[in-house]
């Protein structure tokens, strides 16, 4: 990434001059460290179990608590973003982040650690939307693709490369060092934050709904709840605990889309439902869900194919996905700048059928598989997916009226939590459900886990074509202009407005 050749400069707290690509660049940095450790937790599991002494359910808690809490804090931050300034919401956010690392750095105990889960999801929840909104106040709509592009790096990358950077971690040294090593780079961008970050857009005094906070939380947290042990009950939990996690969930969402609805006239939904009547909105999100969970699901089921099917240890697993996840962040700059130029669909058919293809390719796996071959489909499928990120969140978000930013950038956000958790309750459970079926029918342990991992990326490949229909619709639209009686509209970029090439 690299500065405009004429950046537009505001004034920071300090008095000095800050152009809007140090702005941008600040926050793509701390986003990725925060989203990073989102899949951070997988591959150090067996240590942390031998160390604190916890079950394997237990110890599933430090992953999925992050994942609940993701979803049940990013519905509040379209309110927060339009109530609290951008350095504020941004100090929050890398506070919390900062002090749930720590905490987890230094944790006596499993109890304390997965406190710091919590927190440190806190402020990673708050980011992501926080950074989209910026980004949207900050360029004008025919430059955002190549900034898009960066973002996607956190959104597609960061997760993908989580547990490559554990599985070397741990070769070396302790758990601990996981949050440790972390902390001063989370501490830096702060500090710089603090003294540099600008406030951006208009605020306004939107009031607290409290009955959309108290449905909020068993609704979209009991849905990824539910999503995440349907995947356990495969492994041996409990289905009436998933069932009913869901069941609750979805009424919970019944009734919050309700309450949205009637906040309307006076102007203070907690989260603005509106943003699903642009039709790019509708597309470009189901797009990103489709995309969210092939990745997921890959970052799922490749680790298992190469530990129980090949017998890899988990470093040598990590060091052969993270090419993919090299190549997704080397991408994303470039897919930007197409889209700039070319606009969405063909990038988006281009990413979904490659994304089909490859998840079709990987039902033929077998424990004989050579090596590079499935290095090479995880290559082209990375290709895929980080040609489908930038089309579809940037899609999805240029036709939104400023007022509807911040909001339009939470739904996105927790939308994506939402499919990352289904694609991994989905297809582990598919895979659980075949490879017991071929264990009874008298299959080795290693081919029935194989065949199960087969049908699961046979299925993923038949969800993809969802995501071809949905690429085929994306289209390149204007920002619509404010509603009476919102914030004013966007003004006209400046000449040089933010671009990270």
């Amino acid at each position: 990434m690299t500065a405009p050749t004429q950046p537009v400069d505001a004034t920071s707290r300090s008095g000095k001059p800050v152009s809007h690509t140090k702005i941008i660049i600040t926050l793509l940095v701390a986003a990725f460290v925060v989203i990073l450790n989102e899949t951070i937790m997988g591959v150090a599991l067996p240590q942390l179990m031998g160390e604190l002494q916890i079950t394997p359910g237990v110890g599933q808690w430090l992953s999925t608590v992050f994942m609940l809490t993701m979803a049940v804090v990013i519905p509040t931050t379209g309110f927060l973003l339009q109530r609290l300034t951008t350095r504020t919401v941004f100090l929050l956010a890398m506070s919390l982040f900062s002090a749930g690392t720590l905490l987890a750095g230094l944790a006596p105990g499993f109890t304390v650690l997965l406190i710091a889960r919590v927190i440190q999801a806190s402020g990673t929840a708050i980011m992501m939307p926080l950074l989209m909104t910026t980004v949207l106040g900050l360029v004008p709509v025919a430059k955002r693709g190549a900034v898009m592009g960066n973002v996607s790096i956190v959104i597609s990358v960061a997760p993908a490369i989580g547990p490559t950077l554990s599985g070397l971690i741990l070769q070396f040294l302790s758990w601990r060092f996981m949050f440790l090593l972390v902390l001063p780079i989370a501490l830096i961008a702060l500090a710089y934050g603090a003294v540099k970050l600008v406030n951006v857009g208009e605020q306004s005094r939107p009031k607290l709904d409290f009955l959309s906070i108290l449905v909020s939380v068993p609704g979209f947290g009991g849905i990824v709840f539910g999503l995440s042990q349907l995947g356990e009950a495969s492994h041996g939990g409990s289905m009436v605990v998933a069932i009913g996690a869901l069941v609750i969930g979805v009424v919970s969402l019944v009734i919050f889309v309700w309450r949205q609805t009637r906040l309307y006239a006076p102007g203070n939904p907690l989260l603005d439902l509106r943003v699903f009547r642009f039709p790019m909105f509708r597309a470009g999100v189901g797009l990103l869900c489709v995309a969210m969970l092939a990745l997921f699901g890959t970052v799922i089921l490749l680790p298992i194919y190469l530990q129980n099917v090949r017998g890899l240890d988990p470093l040598s697993t990590g060091l052969l996905v993270l090419p993919g996840g090299v190549l997704m962040g080397v991408l994303a700059p470039i897919v930007g700048r197409l889209f700039d130029r070319y606009g969405p669909k063909g990038l988006a058919l281009f990413g979904a059928s490659v994304m089909v293809l490859v998840m079709w390719g990987l039902t033929t796996v077998t424990p004989t598989t050579p090596i590079w071959q499935l290095i090479g489909l995880h290559l082209v499928l990375s290709l895929g997916l980080a040609a489908m990120f930038t089309p579809a969140f940037t899609t999805a978000l240029n036709p939104l009226p400023v007022h509807l930013h911040s909001h339009g950038s939470a739904v996105l956000s927790t939308l994506q939590q939402v499919a990352g958790a289904a694609g991994v309750a989905l297809l582990v459970t598919i895979m659980t459900i075949r490879s017991q079926s071929a264990l009874g029918a008298g299959a080795s342990e290693v081919l029935a886990q194989n065949q199960g991992i087969q049908l699961a990326f046979g299925i993923a490949a038949l969800m993809g074509i969802a995501a071809i229909v949905l690429a085929a619709f994306l289209r390149t639209t204007k920002a619509e202009p404010d509603e009476p009686g919102e914030p004013t509209a966007e003004p006209e970029a400046e000449p040089g407005a933010a671009e990270l090439r």
